[in-house]
């Protein structure tokens, strides 16, 4: 029997589906949900760089940008609303799926693309990565008398292996059975964001879903078809993800030298932002239909019991920046 550690199998699962399947047939994101998450975001983007000090120019970075529906509906807003950030915006994206790309590239002729965040030029930067982080792969360590095994996936079922996992986002006392993930990748891409924002003016804005508390347990899921399925079924079969530990990625970040705000809920982000009075003055110039799509899309992006309390957003920051909009008390 050939054991395959949880990480590999998940990197290796998720190549091979994002090469075969168009992964908005399986899940809606949130820039596809409604134009308002797209538009402000570009808004906030815009704010960022005035308090910066308006490099020009400055890296507008995504990752991850699906079908590139959000960075199109961001720069169609700023350059209506704030045309000299616009200007002096240079659009980089990393995407490493060829199929993506094409689609990206329909919506957006001025990009750059890159595989890797090494790829992008240095320079002052505002980074977007929505939905992102939660489709690194993860390892997943269960506690076992005393000591840690690793899970590995042998044949479509799990495996343990005994090992010295790496630092690990909770502290002792530890419980048997208890299930500690870890997620290297993300640690090093923030950790990657951290240093070019020390070097750099700048701020990087993450929405994902996930817990505020160190050391998430268990948060393995596949998605097909818009259903959840098991997690060990053949490779490219579905969408594998995991919640984002964003404690664990604020230590991290904060570890760089870097200043972090947040996380908050996606639902205090957005409505700090103004979506419910954007996308209602959109609907009262929409017709019906439309004006019924931006209305739901509103109560799916911030409603407690959808992606409002469980989507969370983080920022981080070149040192000394001032507080970015979103993120406030109030």
């Amino acid at each position: 029997m050939i054991a395959e550690r949880l990480d590999q199998f998940m990197a290796r699962a998720n190549a091979i589906y994002y090469a075969s399947h168009d992964p908005f047939a399986d899940f809606t994101t949130a820039p596809e949900v409604s134009q308002v998450f797209g538009e402000l975001l570009g808004l906030w983007a815009a704010i960022v760089w005035d308090l910066l000090g308006r490099p020009d120019p400055v890296l507008l970075v995504e990752a991850g940008p699906g079908r590139g529906t959000l960075i199109a509906d961001a720069l169609r807003a700023v350059g209506r609303a704030q045309p000299d950030f616009a200007a002096a915006a240079q659009v980089h994206l990393i995407e490493t799926s060829a199929r993506l790309r094409a689609a990206q590239a329909m919506h957006l002729k001025q990009a750059t693309w890159h595989r890797t965040l090494a790829e992008v030029p240095e320079g002052p930067m505002i980074l977007l990565a929505n939905e992102f982080l939660d489709a690194l792969p993860i390892r997943q360590f269960v506690r076992r008398d005393g000591g840690w095994m690793e899970r590995y996936v042998a044949e479509g079922d799990w495996a343990e292996e005994p090992v010295e996992p790496p630092a690990l986002p909770v502290s002792p006392p530890f419980v048997e059975g208890q299930i500690v993930e870890v997620n290297e990748p993300a640690r090093a891409f923030v950790g990657a964001v951290a240093g070019r924002l020390v070097r750099h003016q700048g701020a990087a804005l993450f929405i994902d879903y996930g817990s505020s508390d160190r050391g998430s347990s268990g948060s393995l899921q596949a998605i097909a078809g818009g259903e959840k399925v098991n997690p060990l079924a053949p490779p490219g079969t579905a969408d594998l993800t995991a919640h984002v530990d964003f404690a664990d990625l604020a230590h991290t970040a904060k570890v760089e030298g870097v200043a972090v705000q947040g996380p908050v809920t996606q639902r205090h982000l957005l409505m700090q932002l103004g979506i419910r009075e954007r996308s209602e003055r959109l609907a009262n110039e929409a017709n019906p239909i439309q004006a019924e799509a931006l209305r739901s899309g509103l109560v799916r992006l911030i409603a407690p019991d959808q992606m409002g309390r469980l989507f969370k957003a983080i920022a981080l920051t070149s040192p000394n920046c001032p507080e970015l909009p979103g993120f406030s008390d109030g």
